[in-house]
């Protein structure tokens, strides 16, 4: 059925043949599109027209008028229907009353949403200058049905008004994108994006129709157009996917959105959205940046008129060969030759990011046209000058966005096209991956200072996660890319292997170091041999944290600062020459002696909290602090326990098995999360005089032995647990009157979780030649309640011994590694371990 027939069915039939043809146009196999859209809008219209006619009688100065989308010709399936009743106030007010009806009610009894008013003239103008987003409205208002020249009236008005009025309403205008932005966020970055009003949405590009209107000022044509037109293909898609009125572009729609695009999944479909946003920001920017040019240029020019006779001189600045400032833009010096000066776009760039100052729209295009191909190798000075740009920290980004908009930096960078607007799936994730790679050449030129290579350390930034373009491993495939992309950039081969040995390891020092024991030789050893040489290793330290602090506020923290710096000491000591002295058990502190002495007279748990906070510095980096001295809630909590070897006559024979279920279990209930947790022992010689002298204790079953627990936790939320509450709960734990598993279970019934994504399965594996001294097992699973302790149950439950747990939790993700051996304290063999391994993965899917 063509439209034409769908049109002629809807004049034909009324109301429901209206609906059946809408349902019809719906169905149709062709794609959501500019021509759906303009066919639904013309059977609408239809419709409308028909209903005005039957109803107006000789009703004259009357017209229905469409406002906002409908008036742009746009409706997507579920879309307002926006009404205007527009009336010159000649009829009776009863008359035009039961017009309106006749309009509405058919409307709302077939379901469509609707959003209607009546108004004269007079009554339009005065709310649109009351209410901006109603004049907003009224400057797509398209005529329906009734009397043309009402609605043209209302046109010319309202446009008048508003050019009129656009100095004052078009700051507010700004005012409304911005509070919106901050509270819809960013459409390039979200894995959930609000299509319409999130920053860079349909709102956005309503507002530069608006701003266009204005004539005060224009946005940049080029791709504007098709950047809107795939929002709305995708608003499309989403509204017949999911049979609702809604913008939001949900995780759990989007493969079904993709498909009926026709696109190959769920990131591909987020690539384009990420696109479009990005070509509606930028031109957002560049719109508003003119739109402030203008009305200071207004405000200024009159009083330089009265002073100087003429035409006022314009101001340019030198900033560098080539690249001057004038009117708080970066711009080409009149004799700038970009023709013959390949070096000139960066030169530019790196000039502006160091001034703080925008690049103009003019300057970036006529770079982008005229500027001939760096050679290869680079130049010494390009290579210097993408530093310098890397290095200006925060003010790079909207120079390199720039430069990106009109296709400069993957002329610059080819491999930069994989990465570019790529989602990245992982709640811990704040930024595409192009962006984060930005972020993080951001968050390095503050570290720059503790390198004796900086220039290392920015491109090794920028090009850490260059691989997850890539099939496979991105840190291997991101070596490749980055030996190619160094060598092109005029390294040598020296600085080229550093790049890539960065790249390659950039995730080691923080892996190692939450996941590992450090305490193990061979854990120094092995990041050691990966690292090579004292410069790398504290080229990888800065990268390391630069990485951490650009993924998002779950991937740094005071904790894992404390745990990377250790590493990196123990490490920089092997490369000094140092050998790594085999772990042996820690001498008790006079704490741990206290509590092992009071453990071992009462022959119960004895139990010790140190609370610590933690605040953000200015680089957003976590400070430790006593909590003491802060005030702040703490944040992180040393938990000190103390466990006779045997203990009070008649409960269990040893607590030496089942502790990390336990206390895990406990910790669980009580809302604390575990960071790191270490088992050790002490052997208390028989005779206790009161202060007696403790040495290490080789075996937790020697009867005057006292385990030592040492575990670092956190508070989920609120208050931390009184210590004498979690003793009292240990102590059930550990003689077995406490059901752990049946009081989580009460509490998740209790509090059931919403409905979300599905987590992948759990994996488990045995990490290979980790540890001389006991074997790793690595658990990657969904974080929740109780987990830790479900873990501790599956080891425990075949015999084996928990010597170390080091957990790590990543937004959702809980990667934690144990290190296990059996009975007699050897590592397990490796069928042994395989499986145990297989047993736990098991357990936790059960």
């Amino acid at each position: 059925m063509t439209s034409t027939d769908v049109s002629t069915a809807a004049e034909d039939s009324g109301p429901g043949g209206y609906a059946a043809a809408r349902l019809s146009l719906l169905q149709q196999e062709a794609r959501p599109g500019p021509s759906r859209r303009k066919a639904l809008s013309a059977l609408t219209d239809d419709w409308l027209n028909g209903l005005f006619t039957a109803a107006a009688g000789g009703l004259r100065g009357v017209a229905l008028v469409a406002v906002g989308g409908y008036g742009r010709g746009e409706l997507s399936p579920r879309s307002d229907l926006d009404l205007l009743l527009l009336h010159d106030g000649s009829a009776p007010a009863a008359d035009i009353a039961r017009l309106a009806d006749r309009i509405w009610y058919p409307v709302w009894d077939l379901g469509l949403d609707l959003d209607h008013s009546v108004r004269t003239l007079g009554e339009a103008r005065r709310t649109a200058a009351d209410d901006l987003k109603a004049q907003l409205g009224l400057l797509d208002a398209r005529h329906l049905a009734g009397d043309l020249g009402t609605t043209a009236a209302l046109r010319t008005t309202v446009l008048a008004d508003w050019r009129n009025q656009a100095p004052k309403r078009l700051p507010h205008l700004r005012e409304l994108c911005e509070e919106r932005a901050e509270r819809a966020g960013e459409l390039q970055y979200l894995l959930e994006p609000d299509l319409k009003e999130a920053r860079g949405g349909l709102r956005d590009a309503t507002a530069l129709r608006a701003v266009a209107a204005s004539w005060l000022a224009d946005a940049p044509r080029e791709g504007l157009d098709d950047a809107r037109r795939r929002l709305l293909d995708v608003r499309d898609a989403l509204h017949l996917t999911t049979g609702r009125s809604t913008d939001r572009l949900a995780l759990q729609e989007q493969d079904q959105v993709a498909a009926a695009l026709g696109l190959l999944d769920a990131d591909t479909l987020l690539r384009q959205v990420y696109e479009s946003a990005r070509t509606l920001s930028y031109a957002a920017d560049v719109t508003w940046r003119e739109v402030g040019r203008v009305l200071r240029s207004r405000s200024v020019r009159p009083r330089l008129r009265a002073m100087l006779p003429g035409k006022p001189p314009v101001d340019r600045s030198p900033l560098a060969e080539g690249v001057v400032e004038q009117d708080g833009e970066v711009g080409l010096a009149r004799a700038a030759r970009p023709e013959r000066d390949p070096v000139l776009p960066l030169r530019a760039a790196a000039a502006a990011a160091q001034a703080g100052l925008p690049l103009s729209l003019h300057t970036v295009r006529r770079l982008a046209a005229t500027t001939r191909p760096l050679p290869t190798p680079w130049p010494a000075e390009a290579r210097d000058q993408l530093v310098t740009l890397l290095g200006a920290g925060r003010s790079t980004v909207p120079v390199w966005e720039a430069l990106e908009a009109e296709g400069l930096i993957t002329r610059l960078l080819p491999d930069w096209e994989r990465v570019r607007c790529r989602p990245q799936r992982n709640a811990v994730h704040t930024w595409t991956v192009d962006r984060h790679l930005v972020e993080t050449a951001v968050r390095a030129a503050s570290l720059t200072r503790r390198v004796s290579r900086p220039d290392l350390l920015l491109v090794a930034a920028l090009l850490h996660d260059i691989g997850k373009g890539w099939p496979g491993d991105h840190s291997v495939a991101g070596e490749i890319i980055t030996r190619d992309v160094a060598g092109r950039l005029g390294f040598d081969r020296h600085d080229t292997a550093v790049l890539a040995t960065l790249v390659r390891h950039h995730l080691l020092l923080v892996e190692t170091a939450t996941r590992r024991d450090l305490d193990d030789p061979a854990t120094v050893r092995s990041v050691a041999d990966a690292v090579g040489s004292q410069t790398t290793l504290e080229l990888l330290h800065a990268l390391t944290e630069a990485d951490a602090l650009a993924t998002g506020p779950a991937a740094w923290s005071a904790w894992r600062d404390s745990l990377v710096t250790d590493l990196v000491g123990r490490v920089g000591a092997v490369l000094a020459g140092e050998e790594p002295e085999e772990p042996a058990l820690p001498a008790p502190t006079a704490e741990q002696e206290r509590l092992a002495v009071e453990a071992y007279r009462t022959r119960g748990p004895v139990l010790a909290l140190h609370a610590r906070a933690e605040t953000l510095n200015r680089d957003g980096a976590e400070d430790a602090a006593d909590g003491a001295d802060t005030g702040q809630e703490p944040l992180g909590v040393e938990l000190v326990l103390a466990l006779p070897a045997r203990p009070a006559q008649g409960a269990r024979e040893s607590y030496a098995m089942g502790v990390l279920p336990a206390v895990a279990g406990v910790l669980a209930l009580h809302r604390l999360t575990v960071r790191t947790a270490e088992l050790s022992g002490v052997s208390l010689p028989r005779g206790l005089d009161g202060a007696p002298r403790s040495a290490p204790a080789a075996a937790a079953d020697d009867p005057a032995g006292v385990l030592l627990l040492n575990w670092r936790v956190a508070a989920e939320y609120g208050s931390l647990p009184q210590a004498a509450r979690l003793r009292a709960d240990l102590v059930r734990a550990l003689d077995g009157s406490l059901d752990i598993r049946a009081r989580l279970a009460e509490r998740d019934a209790a509090y059931p979780r919403r409905r979300g994504i599905t987590a992948p399965p759990p994996r488990v594996r045995v990490a290979p030649a980790a540890s001389h001294h006991a074997t790793v097992i690595e658990v990657r699973a969904q974080d929740a309640p109780g987990l830790l302790h479900r873990i501790g149950q599956a080891l425990e439950g075949d015999g084996l011994r928990v010597r170390s747990a080091h957990v790590s939790t990543l937004g959702a993700n809980a990667v934690d590694a144990f290190y296990v051996t059996d009975a007699g304290g050897r590592p397990l063999g490796e069928e042994e371990a395989a499986r145990v391994a297989k047993g736990v993965e098991e357990a936790l899917r059960g």
